[in-house]
């Protein structure tokens, strides 16, 4: 009775990270693009789905919810459908989706893409060589073979991911990273901008004005005959015609440095937004835990490397050790190790959060600055990629 009480409380909980990966999906991620393949959104939804529920299953072992049987169940069923998705699906597709934009391989495209996909498992099997995860106990395509080769992917995206968080919070949450900006500097260039734009239109005036000219020109003159005529309207130009090129230079010239001055004044409102948030509760609140998870970075990054100069095994984290002197200073009944272990999770949580977020708002923009009608279906299954490999840093 209480597995079926446990397997109702996961299929409920699956069913809602569904539902809230295919609204983010629709609502958030895509917008104002349009998706053709209902099998990406599928794709996208279920392995949304069931990586956040390796998360949940991961709180449910440290909190002690549901049963141990069930939790191991749900644990194996979640695991297989992952490594099922990460290593058959969603490469395959991928390799489909690419092969499909392709013209002069539409008609193969069932057959290239299985080539793809082969090719992917090779270097993907290969990427085992060099580390010591290969075992004669385990047949070739179990789960200990797949996860150990998705674990090594895992951890180095998770490096990755956590050297550009930990240099990404403090840059968008601390203060100090902001730069002075005023009204003046604002007003500044909005002026260079608009006399930029007044130069271009007035360039655009004289060109319509000179073929204007030209082409009156043109009808008041009668074509020359003659062999020699042809031979003079074929080597001559007409007049006014090089003060066009010049002029269309200067316009482009002109249309670029528009362009930058744009996206420079952009800038500077969204650095005078930063700033006054600065200056609100919640802005000084996230400008300290900028201070403090920086400080927690590089204290975390001095200690490791001491670790591995000295050959040393940390054996105390700062939280822990933080909460000693704390509770030794204080002279309080208090139990270190069941409170550390909790609060490390939940620093460790938010900092693996934030990274997240850091990540999915670049590729989001990064989504958005090369989506097209061919390639946002890659790009979707990539985005489905990643995050099964960030749940295989947590086994």
């Amino acid at each position: 009775m209480s597995f079926l009480i446990d397997s109702s409380i996961m299929i409920t909980s699956q069913i809602l990270f569904f539902g809230f990966g295919w609204l983010f999906f629709m609502r958030q991620l895509f917008k104002d693009y349009e998706v053709r393949q209902y099998v990406v959104q599928v794709i996208f939804s279920v392995t949304f789905a069931f990586s956040c529920t390796m998360f949940e299953l991961i709180i449910f072992e440290i909190l002690g919810v549901l049963n141990s049987s069930s939790r191991y169940f749900h644990w194996k069923m979640n695991l297989c459908v992952i490594l099922l998705i990460l290593v058959f699906m969603v490469p395959f597709y991928i390799g489909y989706f690419i092969v499909s934009n392709i013209r002069l391989l539409h008609k193969q495209r069932l057959l290239f893409s299985c080539l793809l996909w082969l090719t992917f498992m090779y270097f993907f099997w290969k990427l085992g060589d060099p580390f010591p995860i290969l075992s004669p106990k385990h047949g070739i395509l179990s789960i200990e073979q797949l996860i150990s080769r998705v674990g090594v992917i895992g951890v180095t995206l998770m490096a990755l991911l956590s050297g550009f968080g930990a240099v990404n919070c403090p840059y968008t949450y601390m203060s100090y990273f902001l730069r002075n900006v005023t009204d003046t500097d604002i007003l500044a260039l909005e002026r260079r901008l608009l006399q930029t734009m007044d130069m271009i239109i007035s360039k655009k005036k004289r060109m319509a004005m000179t073929r204007r000219t030209i082409f009156q020109k043109g009808e008041v003159h009668n074509k020359p005959s003659g062999f020699w005529g042809m031979i003079k309207s074929v080597t001559t130009s007409a007049p006014g015609s090089e003060n066009l090129t010049l002029i269309q230079q200067e316009v482009d010239a002109l249309e670029e440095l528009s362009r930058q001055l744009f996206l420079e004044t952009a800038d500077l409102y969204a650095t005078k937004e930063r700033i006054e948030y600065s200056k609100t509760f919640k802005g000084k609140y996230f400008n300290f835990l900028g201070y403090f998870f920086s400080i927690y970075c590089v204290w975390k990054i001095f200690m490791a490397t001491i670790n591995i100069v000295f050959d040393r095994v940390g054996k105390t984290d700062p939280v822990t050790r933080g909460i000693e002197i704390t509770v030794n200073y204080l002279g309080i009944q208090f139990d270190v190790k069941f409170w550390s272990q909790h609060i490390s999770f939940i620093l460790v949580g938010i900092i693996i959060v934030t990274s997240i977020r850091g990540l999915l708002i670049t590729l989001t923009k990064f989504f958005y600055a090369i989506s097209s009608s061919k390639s946002s279906n890659v790009i979707v299954l990539l985005l489905a990629q990643i995050m099964p490999l960030l749940d295989s840093f947590d086994l």
